[in-house]
């Protein structure tokens, strides 16, 4: 029987102390691209790809991402008292009627795939997807996630977000070493975290976008602490692909490494340059600070 990708993992558990000190009392999640949260265009993503349940693996410090995606009468009642139509539509369309929202505690900040440990209990024994908000990916009519959901419909198999990097840079990332399968598409042989430069297996990063089978978890449950003395979900990975296989798609789009001042700086402007709202204007006012 065909399996499809119904749930959604988001860590949002991370502390952002790259952006302090804007992140001490508001999660990075919550910093916005314009007039948007990261963590928003990240939902958005995942319902546009046809999941319908969002598991949020959140700390003690995020209620914020809750309170964003939860109802509020009072402002909802305000909008349509005075006739703000269209802002009205905005917030209570954030999560449409037939998806669900589920939050997770990660009591402790052991790494990413404890962090995916955390939602085993929710997603049971099925695919599911893993979405870090940090990574914006602007696809344009074909999301990421969109794009590798349908590359599992065919595969049925693990698929890993991934694109081509400097060489300079695979020590800031989980690295694959793979063989071609077809367009964008390559089989993985192996994977490591970090890898230095000069032993990289190739510049193939994996990015915040997974597919994995729910074989993971048990592999997670005996995964050792490894780098920055975290269970990192790469080891797991490393183990799962002994076991069964395990793709890399190289996605079409841009991706915005929004954990980064500039990458976040890049994203902002990008989208400006893009907003039904502000990009006549906007453009104007860089051509004019450009030339000042």
């Amino acid at each position: 029987m065909t399996k499809t990708i119904r749930k959604a993992v988001f860590p949002v558990a991370g502390m952002g102390t790259r952006f302090l000190p804007a992140t001490k009392a508001n999660p990075k999640e919550m910093l916005p691209i314009v007039d948007k949260p990261l963590i928003q265009y990240a939902v958005e993503e995942a319902i546009a790809a046809g999941i319908t349940e969002l598991i949020f693996v959140t700390s003690a410090s995020k209620r914020a991402i809750e309170d964003h995606f939860d109802k509020n009468f009072e402002l909802e009642y305000k909008l349509e008292k005075s006739g703000k139509t269209k802002m009205l539509e905005c917030i209570r369309g954030a999560i449409p009627e037939n998806v669900s929202c589920v939050y997770v505690r990660q009591a402790e900040a052991l790494g990413l795939g404890h962090a995916v440990l955390c939602a085993h209990s929710v997603v049971g024994d099925e695919p599911f997807a893993v979405i870090l908000a940090d990574d914006l990916i602007d696809g344009g009519d074909n999301p990421c996630l969109s794009q590798m959901v349908e590359t599992y419909a065919t595969h049925q198999s693990s698929i890993l977000g991934v694109e081509e990097v400097p060489h300079a840079h695979t020590d800031r990332y989980g690295v694959v070493k793979s063989e071609p399968v077809a367009d964008r598409l390559e089989k993985v042989t192996g994977i490591i975290e970090k890898p230095h430069p000069d032993v990289a297996p190739s510049n193939l990063a994996v990015v915040g976008r997974y597919i994995l089978e729910p074989r993971i978890f048990a592999l997670l449950e005996t995964t050792g602490r490894g780098a920055g003395g975290e269970i990192q979900l790469t080891d797991a990975i490393a183990n799962l692909l002994q076991e069964e296989p395990v793709l890399a798609y190289n996605f079409k789009g841009v991706r915005y490494d929004c954990g980064s001042k500039l990458g976040y700086l890049k994203a902002t402007v990008e989208y400006a340059l893009k907003h039904e709202e502000l990009s006549e204007s906007f453009r104007e006012y860089l051509g004019e600070l450009s030339l000042s």
